[in-house]
């Protein structure tokens, strides 16, 4: 499968630094909310924080996501004062133990992604895709890191009660291309795109992207898939988020074959232990 896919983007360029995607790489996930849905990530210090942060560099994580606003279905928007205050003293902390680290903030709003990049940030990660803050897109072309596009139909506050599509695929498709299109006129060079899993779909249509996500590659753009413990494999297993490990390395593993470029978990060991596996498979098809 590996030979029939678009050639896409290989590197970010952050801050002068660069950072190589032409192999799959792994975002480690670091929760500073008091509701994330796996309480893996759910720490309630900076000190703990930082021990996580530590283990998931030395597991081989590539890039680090930190966000204080939930995004979970039902969640409430809070303000900014708030995620600011849970979100910057993070990063500040864990770019100043590990100035090398590439950190991203996980964030819809302009002026938290300003303030973390100044705390030392290098990649903006926007669940609305620049929906929820009409500056977000400037912002992040004049800050010149690279933007991470997500899919989400509605909101988080509604965004699970009955979601709708004629055709997923080609709808997500053609929003990501679209968003593509506005990056490029705000002047962001970078930009990956993430077809939001699990945010405004049902578990049909979550499968429907997953066996389709090769698809995305005509966009030109590296794909990042957050499937990690989420309710597509909760639901289909029939366990809680805890117990959803083994399923999200299976269908990392598909996602990889579909030519995911990042792969957004909780579990760093186990996800390059499966990017392993994945370039194996690929060097064996290629021979």
């Amino acid at each position: 499968m590996q030979n029939t896919l678009l050639p896409v983007q290989t590197t970010l360029q952050s801050k002068g630094r660069l950072l190589d995607i032409s192999k799959p790489v792994i975002m480690g996930i670091l929760n500073a909310t008091p509701d994330s849905f796996y309480n893996k990530g759910r720490e309630s210090g900076l000190d703990e924080l930082l021990r996580s942060a530590e283990k998931m560099l030395k597991d081989g994580a590539a890039i680090l996501d930190i966000g204080g606003a939930s995004t979970k279905p039902g969640a409430e928007i809070i303000s900014k004062d708030e995620e600011l205050k849970r979100v910057i003293p993070v990063i500040s902390t864990i770019h100043r133990h590990f100035p090398d680290a590439w950190l991203s903030v996980d964030t819809y709003n302009a002026v938290v992604a300003k303030e973390a990049v100044d705390a030392g940030a290098s990649i903006v990660n926007d669940v609305s895709a620049g929906r929820f803050d009409k500056e977000m897109l400037h912002t992040v072309a004049a800050l010149k890191v690279p933007y991470i596009a997500m899919h989400m139909q509605g909101r988080p506050e509604t965004m699970q009660k009955d979601p709708q599509y004629g055709d997923v695929v080609t709808e997500v498709r053609e929003y990501l291309k679209d968003v593509s299109f506005k990056c490029a006129e705000a002047g962001i060079i970078d930009v990956i795109v993430d077809p939001g899993f699990g945010f405004g779909k049902t578990v049909e249509h979550n499968f429907a992207i997953l066996s389709s996500l090769h698809t995305f590659r005509i966009l030109g753009k590296p794909i990042l898939a957050g499937l990690s413990r989420k309710s597509m494999i909760c639901k289909v297993l029939k366990v809680n988020p805890e117990n959803a490990l083994n399923g999200t390395t299976a269908l990392n593993m598909v996602a990889l074959l579909q030519g995911a470029s990042i792969l957004r978990v909780h579990d760093v060991k186990e996800a390059m232990e499966v990017v392993t596996m994945a370039q194996w498979l690929n060097s064996s098809m290629a021979q």
